[in-house]
């Protein structure tokens, strides 16, 4: 072989030994990046194991003192009245309260399908409960702890008891998010809700300024104030800047013909429970006692529905602001 040969037979070489390197080089870096993707994988799936689990077991204090410690996210939920609020974190109950006769109609859009269980004849037993295997009791106010029902539904599962969820929107839902695992959501309810009422006192700034209300409710027993401590009192007040009238302020709840040439109220609004309070609310409208106060002659009386008047929860009391929006500034 002669010397120009040698060189080119060399070279050769050299090129392929450097292509060799450079196949084993690249295919060093695509098995170091599937391995560091594999790694980031993996380390993302831990992670969300971590966050999935970090909620869970959850040990918290009711709001009447009693622990209640759940193992793992909750997926049968039963809480009587407070269908509104878990329907604002997007989650459904197993059954859902009626009076005996119906649920919540304003709810069931959301709620169609689900079991009615009646309270017509106070709590359900332990037995009716059990059947539907929930594996969460919330509870709205502490009157259950008063009559013994918590002793009895505590055994079936873990129970939350709230004092009086009504006179908490906000902080009601925030707990059913922490109970619940889904804080996000229940920011965002309460974001949403809370930009509705400004946009409402916004356009009502006019209506409401120095305004008193007072809200009469019917029943069977007959007629009564309600106070802003719930319902769609609160919102009336606390919500949309009206004034409760001061006779209600003071005390007075049963309502009487008598005392309404001294009801300073600006806006009246009726609220007839179901319909049973028929009787009482065609006295008051037969009454001249009655025509004779500024509110009917200003035609500032408005007659409401009971189903979500007399209920909380945002859906409830977005539609209570909505009906007053329709009533006083079309």
């Amino acid at each position: 072989m002669n010397g120009r040969n040698h060189c080119q037979t060399i070279i050769k070489s050299f090129y392929i030994l450097a292509t060799l390197m450079l196949a084993i080089g690249l295919l060093s870096a695509c098995n170091a990046q599937s391995s560091s993707k594999e790694k980031k994988i993996e380390t993302q799936a831990n992670s969300d194991n971590i966050k999935e689990q970090s909620a869970y077991p959850l040990t918290i204090k009711d709001e009447v003192g009693n622990d209640v410690t759940l193992p793992a996210k909750p997926s049968k939920i039963f809480a009587p009245v407070m269908e509104d609020s878990l329907l604002a974190l997007g989650i459904k109950p197993t059954m859902q309260w009626s009076n005996g006769v119906k649920p919540q109609l304003y709810l069931q859009d959301q709620l169609q399908g689900i079991p009615e269980i009646s309270f017509a004849s106070g709590p359900p037993s332990p037995e009716a409960i059990m059947a539907d295997k929930p594996d969460l009791i919330i509870l709205h106010n502490s009157f259950y702890i008063e009559n013994g029902t918590y002793e009895k539904y505590a055994k079936i599962a873990p129970t939350y008891v709230f004092k009086n969820a009504a006179t908490d929107l906000e902080g009601s839902i925030k707990i059913l998010g922490q109970l619940l695992d889904e804080p996000d959501k229940a920011q965002q309810a309460i974001q949403e809700y809370q930009e509705k009422v400004d946009a409402a006192k916004t356009k009502l700034d006019s209506k409401t300024e120095a305004k008193k209300v007072a809200l009469i409710r019917f029943n069977a027993k007959g007629m009564f104030f309600m106070t802003d401590e719930y319902f769609s009192g609160y919102v009336l007040t606390h919500e949309l800047g009206f004034e409760q009238s001061s006779y209600v302020k003071n005390g007075a709840f049963e309502v009487s013909l008598e005392i309404l040439p001294e009801l300073d109220a600006d806006y009246i609004f009726l609220i007839n429970d179901d319909n049973l309070g028929d009787e009482y609310l065609n006295e008051l409208k037969e009454s001249t006692i009655w025509q004779s106060t500024d509110a009917f002659k200003n035609n500032q009386v408005f007659e409401t529905s009971e189903d979500y008047w007399l209920n909380g929860g945002i859906h409830a009391q977005g539609k209570v602001i909505d009906d007053v929006l329709e009533f006083l500034a079309p």
